[in-house]
């Protein structure tokens, strides 16, 4: 038993620890941000009414069928359903009814609106990837901003380590009296800057790991991390091509222009059916209908069953000659009773009657509404023309400033590199003297702090060439799940 208990915790160990040492790579991060983000379920369910937009339009060209019923109860002088006759008279009355209605001509409307809706639900998608498309972006700009403080942090660690080196052979040296107390007390006063430095380093990486976390929506912060290493300079010759075919291809591929010249379509749809309520409408139907009531169904009459037949009251005629009257015979009726209602089913077949026709509309005058809402719809056209004008351009600007910043940030890291390489011969060079008490503490320490910022510069310089290259490559068309780093 204890033995189980032993592998149960550390199996839980296990999982605790793989779960705390897990590591999050940039194609993880994005993949989890286009799974979870609440602004792209948000456009996912623009696409879904989109697709329900659809089905309405689709819904206009078939014919509507409604049934009704009814059941009430009538005292006074109401109609008898079964027998068309006024009465006063209480009774319990139910109809029911079928009814089919066709359009049949509505100016072309229902087919507008039909390609409307197509086209409603391709700026929808549109949309949707547009949004991946920012969503991606921010992800990974958050991650190389986390990989940026890291890089830095891992800096100021490695240089703090060589101060604490010359810390203990400058006491050495002073110790053995070849150099001076104050330089040990400045490279001391350089140690405690540098951990000051360190600490300052170790919160960047804590609050970008933090906002990355937010972004993608991990509420464990203290265990979220992500793989800082294998990320490199890519590019797949998206940075030798010319700037008018990039501009080119991002007009081709992205939403942008897209979802402009969507809304310019929709404009033009809307427009169309606007002008439709100036045609006559034609519509068919078919009506059925039947009804009951718990009404009798007529009168019987009694007849004296002892003496059913005598002689009535009123004359019929006179005998010629004598001119004695003649009397006929009638039914010897003592009473009367009503009858029953027929049965429900029966009510139904005998009652019931069908009705069918057409119904044309002819708009004639409507208070100038039509006239403008299609005034309305043509300035909407305006206004959506200039939009996709507007957006093109847009694209053009925000693609060329993309190009230019990608091209700069090429040459601000090509530049930090020989800048580099420079202050780490020259540090090298300085500490060499300083070793052998050719320089004093001071000079030394402005060295190495020159050459610490040339490393932070550095891996600046290359995360920010990594991002503005890859949104070159989202410009060009490469989509935001296939880029690499």
């Amino acid at each position: 038993m204890r033995n189980i208990v032993l592998i149960v915790l550390l199996l839980c160990l296990s999982v605790t620890v793989q779960a705390q040492t897990k590591k999050w790579t940039l194609g993880e991060c994005v993949q989890h941000a286009l799974d979870n983000n609440i602004s792209i379920k948000q456009s996912e369910l623009d696409v879904e009414l989109a697709e329900i937009a659809k089905s309405d339009a689709l819904g206009n060209y078939l014919p509507s069928i409604n049934g009704s019923a009814s059941n009430s109860w009538n005292t006074g002088l109401t109609q008898n359903i079964t027998t068309g006759v006024l009465e006063n008279q209480t009774s319990r009355n139910s109809s029911y009814s079928i009814t089919a209605g066709v359009n049949i001509f509505s100016g072309l409307s229902n087919l507008r609106t039909m390609q409307r809706a197509k086209i409603s639900k391709l700026a929808s998608e549109y949309g949707l990837s547009k949004m991946k498309d920012d969503i991606s972006l921010l992800v990974a700009n958050g991650f190389l901003q986390v990989l940026t403080n890291k890089a830095n942090l891992e800096v100021a660690i490695s240089q703090n380590g060589v101060t604490m080196e010359q810390i203990t052979r400058t006491q050495e040296l002073v110790d053995a009296g070849v150099l001076p107390e104050g330089d040990l007390l400045e490279i001391k006063a350089t140690d405690a800057t540098e951990k000051q430095n360190i600490a300052l380093a170790e919160n960047s990486v804590e609050i970008s790991l933090v906002s990355l976390a937010q972004l993608l929506l991990i509420k464990d912060y203290e265990n979220f991390d992500i793989e800082d290493e294998g990320y490199d300079i890519i590019d797949e010759g998206i940075s030798a091509k010319d700037v008018a075919e990039i501009i080119a291809s991002a007009e081709e591929n992205r939403s942008e222009v897209k979802i402009a010249q969507a809304n310019f379509d929709l404009a033009q749809k809307d427009l169309q059916i606007a002008r439709s309520a100036y045609y006559p409408t034609l519509s068919g139907f078919f009506n059925y209908n039947t009804r009951e009531s718990d009404l009798p169904s007529g009168i019987e009459t009694i007849l004296d069953g002892d003496n059913p037949i005598v002689q009535g009251e009123t004359p019929i005629g006179v005998v010629d000659g004598t001119g004695e009257a003649v009397f006929g015979l009638e039914p010897n009726i003592i009473g009367a009773r009503e009858l029953d209602p027929l049965p429900f089913s029966e009510q139904l077949y005998l009652n019931d009657g069908i009705s069918y026709g057409f119904q044309l509309n002819v708009p004639i005058f409507n208070g100038f509404s039509t006239r403008n809402n299609v005034k309305r719809s043509e300035v909407n056209v305006k206004r959506q023309e200039f939009l996709l004008e507007q957006a093109k351009l847009d694209l053009e600007s925000t693609v060329y400033q993309a190009y230019v910043d990608a091209r700069g940030s090429l040459k601000a890291f090509e530049a930090a590199q020989k800048a580099a390489e420079s202050q780490e011969l020259a540090y090298q060079y300085a500490k060499d003297r300083y070793d052998v008490g050719l320089t004093n503490a001071f000079d030394f320490s402005q060295s190495k702090l020159r050459y610490d910022n040339a490393q932070i510069e550095l891996n600046r310089s290359k995360y920010d060439y990594i991002f503005k290259l890859k949104v070159l490559e989202l410009f060009f068309g490469v989509p935001a799940t296939d880029l690499k780093f």
